[in-house]
């Protein structure tokens, strides 16, 4: 798709493994393990998760907001802080009709919804909080944003499950490209740590059980993975046409030069077992940008360390990338801070090109194990240097929803 070309200014994240990029990226590059036991949960079959521990939100925001949003919200605001500081945007100098924000959620408010009906079923309707639905919401965490510095530009949120902050890239990138913004705040938030939330996935026997190696638990593409870890937190960047950018002199990170969607029209939970969805989502995502598939050079998976998921996005990669797939350097973020669901993508984003800025590609950790079904390289257990022009960051939900983005490198 023709257009104005759409540049990452400013990167914002809160994760198990760190807030803040700088935290983040070191804790990633060295394999760091953000999944820990959390005692709450002890009575469930997994009592394991990546939970963002040392999270305050009162350091981020006003106390009185904190009081009135849920912890989803909490995270996509105190990591669109995080990426405008980065992008040394200043709105008092910016039109604000023609900045805009998009975040993705899979769920929303499932905290407060979880605490206001106990409040409802053990104390009556009268003390339900007033404030119930504006916490629960999935397009709170966007409106807050919103709301908070007065932008009336483009304002919506994908709720598409896993692929959620990648949609919201996705869209805000699209935007960007038809020129109707100059600046769009993008990404996905999520808090999913919540007893009904472990009770669904524990009945659905989808998350692992290794709850006496907790951060041995995630591990994508090997042959002992025995479910997915449920995590928490946020990503949020900050995109921007090329021109406002370098007119404002904004420090610029990466260019979104694709991005590609698609449905498995298959089943609820499970994808596709020929990979068709996700296939179909990468070939779109590099025919928008222009691109063959033998142009990239680094793959973050979706990588969700469950046994359909990972061969099949593994026999999608096999169909479109042929022969190259097999030279191409592919991991899994979700090795070290879980699965963040709607959140997945942003967070997924950021890391995608930090690795390009730093010319490191992250590990997979806990890779020990060879699946005959997946046998790529999926740089086990330690990071490699490696020089990344053109990437691409995959993001795949229940109900086969998939999305992608091209991601290439910005010279200075």
């Amino acid at each position: 798709m023709a257009g104005y070309k759409v540049v990452v200014t400013g990167m914002g994240v809160v994760t198990p493994i760190g807030i803040g990029k700088n935290e983040f990226w070191d804790n990633l590059k060295n394999g760091q393990s953000g999944v820990q036991v959390i005692p709450r949960f002890k009575e469930f079959s997994t009592y394991i998760a990546a939970e963002v521990a040392d999270f305050q939100p009162q350091q981020y925001m006003e106390k009185r907001d904190t009081k009135r949003t849920d912890r989803f919200t909490q995270f996509a605001y105190t990591a669109a802080q995080m990426a405008i500081g980065d992008a040394h945007l200043d709105f008092g100098r910016e039109d604000k009709e023609k900045i805009g924000v998009v975040i993705g959620t899979g769920i929303g408010g499932l905290g407060t919804i979880e605490k206001q009906f106990k409040i409802l079923l053990e104390r009556g309707p009268r003390r339900v909080s007033p404030f119930l639905v504006p916490m629960l919401i999935a397009n709170m965490a966007s409106g807050h944003i919103s709301i908070e510095h007065g932008l009336q530009g483009p304002n919506l949120t994908p709720v598409t499950a896993c692929a959620s902050g990648t949609h919201a890239i996705g869209e805000a990138f699209r935007i960007l490209q038809r020129g109707e913004a100059e600046v769009m705040i993008a990404g996905g938030a999520e808090a999913p740590l919540t007893s009904i939330a472990f009770a669904g996935f524990c009945a659905a026997r989808a998350m692992s059980t290794r709850n006496k190696q907790p951060a041995k638990a995630s591990r994508p593409f090997d042959l002992k993975r025995d479910g997915f870890v449920m995590g928490e937190g946020a990503g949020v960047l900050v995109l921007e046409r090329l021109e406002h950018a370098l007119a404002r002199c904004a420090p610029i990170y990466a260019e979104i030069v694709g991005y590609g969607m698609s449905g498995d029209g298959h089943h609820v939970t499970a994808p596709d077992p020929e990979g068709q969805g996700a296939y179909l989502c990468m070939r779109k995502a590099l025919e928008n940008a222009g691109l063959s598939p033998s142009a990239v050079d680094y793959i973050n998976a979706h990588g969700t360390s469950t046994e359909y998921n990972d061969k099949v996005e593994t026999l999608a990669i096999k169909r479109l990338f042929g022969e190259h797939a097999h030279r191409l350097p592919i991991s899994s973020t979700k090795s070290m801070i879980g699965h963040l669901l709607g959140a997945a993508g942003g967070v997924e984003a950021i890391a995608t090109i930090l690795s390009m800025y730093h010319g490191i590609i992250p590990p997979t950790i806990n890779y020990e194990y060879q699946d005959p079904a997946c046998d790529l390289n999926y740089v086990p257990n330690k990071a490699i240097q490696g020089e990344i022009d053109i990437a691409i960051s995959n993001s795949f939900g229940f109900g086969g929803t998939n999305a992608c983005l091209v991601i290439k490198k910005v010279y200075p």
